[in-house]
């Protein structure tokens, strides 16, 4: 069990990520240091990387606490694609991702409060169904895709183009909740108190 003064810090401010960790029923806070976020690897080497800065920054912030960072970049042909710059970004986005199978890649990063780390990285193999120029458009439109990995949510709107996927829903959505159960048991934080 948990003691009233137990942390989890969460370094992230993602409302999906903290929607999904609220999901173990481990009381956490969410304090999301600024951390650079340039890097020239591959899509799964590069989130496992943000996400041990991610950690590693909120660890100097709470060097007494357990921290829990991830990060999440879509991948088409090896190629990553961040969050869109603008329209024309998302529509270009989009439409490499029409009618054809990507992954998504989320790597998650913990380190105990002994400063012992825990990471792994999970992947999501999604399938969109062809989308129209007139589609990507009206998707566009409603905002959505602006400040997504890959410009698009699983959880929203674009979840009418994709039929398939292969691997962790919640992966897809920015934490993969059984990776990242795995990750918090060895940390010595199980799901649910159990």
């Amino acid at each position: 069990m948990f003691t009233d003064d137990f942390q989890l810090v969460l370094a992230s401010a993602s409302p999906r990520r903290r929607e999904l960790l609220a999901m173990t029923g481990i009381p956490f806070i969410i304090d999301a240091p600024e951390v650079d976020e340039r890097c020239d690897l591959g899509a799964r080497d590069a989130v496992a990387e943000l996400a041990r800065r991610k950690a590693e920054a909120g660890r100097a912030l709470h060097p007494d606490k357990t921290v829990l960072a991830s990060d999440t970049l879509v991948a088409i042909d090896d190629q990553p694609l961040g969050k869109p710059a603008d329209e024309a970004d998302a529509f270009r986005m989009l439409r490499q991702l029409s009618g054809r199978w990507h992954h998504v890649y989320t790597g998650v990063c913990i380190i105990d409060a002994d400063g012992h780390m825990h990471a792994d990285v999970d992947a999501t193999a999604v399938h969109f169904c062809p989308m129209t120029d007139e589609e990507i458009r009206a998707y566009i439109a409603t905002g959505e895709p602006m400040d997504k990995a890959g410009s698009y949510a699983l959880q929203g709107i674009a979840g009418l183009w994709v039929d398939m996927i292969e691997g962790s829903s919640s992966n897809v959505i920015g934490l993969p909740l059984s990776l990242t159960r795995r990750l918090l048991a060895e940390a010595g934080l199980p799901v649910l108190g159990l």
